[in-house]
């Protein structure tokens, strides 16, 4: 489980950092930490989907 969350503070950290820097804006950086890895996490469960149905 620490694994887990030190990469989970990891991955937040560096998709806030990278849209900070392309932004200058701290609230878009937070909402793309927020909401990419949602997004992926979705994109990560259809894709194992597709995955599995070609297997």
């Amino acid at each position: 489980m620490k694994k887990t969350m030190t990469f989970a503070v990891m991955h937040f950290s560096i998709a806030f950092s990278v849209a900070w820097l392309l932004t200058g804006d701290m609230i878009i950086g937070g909402l793309v930490a927020l909401v990419e890895p949602a997004v992926n996490t979705v994109g990560y469960f259809f894709h194992e989907k597709v995955w599995a149905r070609l297997s």
